[in-house]
């Protein structure tokens, strides 16, 4: 609401139609639900168009409206109660009728203006409202919607003036005062329906099975009007109700500025009180998901706290070293966890074992092997796992012990290999030249051995992406390096075929730098000495 008036009532004509409305338990006559407003706004667009395209049309519907016209005015001529009414009323559009757009606050009260001329050349559809006891009303309140609607309620000076300081400040310049306008109204239904809420006694019972974005609505609406106990209420009710994960934004950032009327225990449901990110809390939950041994448990959470954990907004301030230090404490526990198992089951007699004393330490295996996996995928997306490659190049003696294991229970161990070369290759990751050296001397050979199983039974294994990754790794290196690792490549691929990575790519430009560019640069040297 942008312009207040104050002034005399003019009576109009009105074309009166019935309209559903409710009465409230305490007798009083509720505003007309959002249906009926937007109905009344539909008609009118709709009646105005038809004007446009037809005059026959218009004509004919104009004589069908006044006969309904005169009929719905016999009907009610004797009704006592309140009631909703619709108008075809022209209405003013001159900047010399309608007064600027200013706030409530500063505008000037003027008890001997007129309402504005209408103006046939803006028909506007106005709806008139109801509430109390309709034969004791003393106000009328004019709103003028932005979306060319108009609403005449007819309310009651002291039930306003005791529930709203806007209206109170407004209606103590003159008493009495017939009328009040509202105009550049931005939400008429929702006026009219605070207006209507200052009629309840119960105002939280009038919010049931509302939606949480109307409710905010309303509060918009009864903070302009010094609406105190609807703020109140709708604060009750929103405390109460479960918010969607889409409207918790629109809650939190409408509630904020409402400190006065006790909306800090609604900013508690999205913030605790402790300044620093809660790092304790996080170290318990990648405990629990470490330390888990139900595998759907393990399977489901991984990824949603993985997914939870990539989002941006919990790496600021000084929590970021923290956390990765996190990460890092739960690699070093797993990674000596990982070993000592390896240990136990590379003993001499441990395969003569039954299946129930090793399945316990395989299955062990397998679990540390996964959660390896995660933490270097969490790392990695955060560009911090250059030393978790340093990490794993260093275990040396868990490369030796690998051979000496069934495939079935190693070959995860092979994945973290095979992620370190990916993330290498995309540029993820970026360990120095000695670390990515030491890392295909322990862990290649390993990784060809088992790399059957993972094409056949490890369904997140991209075969072509860890290919890439792997000729990329070894490109990075010196060129005698380059030879040594793709010539004893060439060895194990002719041999085993589909069983051993595709390195080709890798071993054309491992060719192309050892024999055509350095005979294209000799020649190049000898061209520009000819031209010297």
């Amino acid at each position: 609401m942008a312009d207040f008036r104050v002034g005399r009532l003019e009576q109009g004509q009105t074309k009166i139609r019935n309209v559903p409305i409710a009465v409230t338990p305490e007798g009083f006559w509720c505003c007309p639900s959002p249906a009926v407003l937007q109905k009344s706004l539909k008609n009118h667009n709709h009646q105005s168009k038809s004007k446009v395209s037809s005059p026959l049309r218009s004509r004919a519907s104009s004589l069908h409206r006044t006969a309904t016209s005169t009929a719905d005015k016999k009907t009610h001529s004797g009704s006592l109660g309140s009631k909703v009414v619709s108008d075809d009323q022209r209405c003013p559009t001159s900047d010399a009728a309608v007064p600027a757009a200013v706030s409530p606050a500063s505008v000037p009260e003027r008890p001997s203006e007129r309402p504005p001329k209408p103006n046939v050349d803006n028909p506007q559809r106005k709806v008139s409202v109801g509430f109390g006891q309709p034969e004791t009303s003393d106000l009328k309140v004019m709103l003028f919607g932005k979306e060319g609607i108009c609403v005449r309620m007819s309310v009651h000076w002291n039930i306003l003036a005791e529930n709203s300081s806007f209206f109170a400040d407004k209606l103590a310049v003159q008493s009495p005062v017939p009328w009040l306008e509202v105009a550049d109204c931005e939400d008429v239904e929702i006026y009219v329906e605070t207006v209507g809420l200052m009629y309840c006694e119960e105002l939280k019972h009038k919010l049931i099975k509302q939606s949480v974005p109307r409710v905010l609505r309303i509060i918009k609406v009864a903070e302009s009007l010094g609406f105190g106990a609807c703020i109140k209420s709708c604060l009750d009710y929103l405390e109460a109700v479960p918010w969607a994960a889409e409207e918790e934004e629109s809650v939190v950032s409408s509630i904020r500025r409402l400190q006065n009327y006790g909306a800090s225990p609604l900013l508690k449901r999205v913030a605790s009180d402790l300044s620093d990110p809660p790092n304790d809390t996080l170290a318990h939950i990648m405990e629990l998901v470490l330390k888990s041994n139900e595998d759907r448990g393990r399977r489901e959470m991984k990824p949603l706290v993985l997914k939870l954990l990539k989002e941006k907004n919990i790496w600021t301030n000084g929590s970021v070293n923290i956390c990765i230090e996190l990460f890092y404490s739960s690699c070093r526990s797993c990674m000596e966890s990982l070993l000592d198992l390896f240990r136990r089951a590379s003993r001499p007699g441990f395969s003569d074992k039954s299946l129930d004393s090793k399945d316990p330490v395989m299955r062990q295996i397998a679990l540390e092997a996964d959660n390896l996996i995660w933490l270097v995928e969490i790392l990695a997306d955060r560009h911090a796992a250059d030393e978790f490659a340093v990490l794993w190049a260093g275990q040396q003696e868990l490369g030796e012990l690998h051979s000496k294991l069934p495939i079935m229970s190693r070959h995860l161990v092979s994945c973290i290999t095979a992620r370190l070369f990916v993330g290498i290759g995309k540029g993820e990751i970026l360990p120095p030249r000695d670390t990515r050296q030491l890392l295909l001397q322990v862990w290649l050979q390993p990784l060809v051995d088992d790399y059957s199983w993972l094409q056949h039974g490890c369904r997140s294994f991209d075969r072509k992406v860890v290919e890439e990754g792997i000729g990329q790794t070894i490109l990075t290196l010196p060129l005698e390096d380059q030879q040594s690792i793709l010539l004893s490549w060439l060895g194990s691929f002719l041999k085993v075929g589909d069983n051993c990575p595709n390195l080709q790519r890798a071993f054309e430009v491992w060719w192309r730098r050892t024999f055509i560019r350095p005979y294209a640069e000799h020649q190049g040297i000898n061209l520009q000495s000819d031209k010297s």
